[in-house]
């Protein structure tokens, strides 16, 4: 990994305790949010950063700090397939 792609995992935790942090205590975001706020460039970029916005969801689980959510149930975020959701632990 490079520093550059430290950098940026560092960049999509902080967008997602952000916009988390930002919103109502219940509320929930999507990875492509944090994607959205991290990429710089104009169109669609954003999308290449999802799978590295889902990956810094699953290291904020790990540190306790988020859960991932489908159908508005917490899940297990190694076996998280499709659609998302991220919250605030409860």
């Amino acid at each position: 990994m490079t520093g550059t792609d430290r950098q940026r995992d560092r960049q999509l935790e902080q967008a997602i305790l952000q916009l988390l942090h930002h919103r109502a205590p219940t509320a929930t975001i999507c990875p492509s949010d944090a994607a959205r706020a991290v990429y710089q460039g104009d169109g669609d970029g954003w999308r290449a950063l999802m799978e590295p916005a889902r990956r810094a969801a699953r290291r904020l689980v790990a540190a306790g700090k988020v859960e991932i959510t489908r159908g508005g149930r917490r899940v297990d975020p190694d076996r998280a397939r499709g659609p998302i959701r991220i919250r605030r632990v409860r």
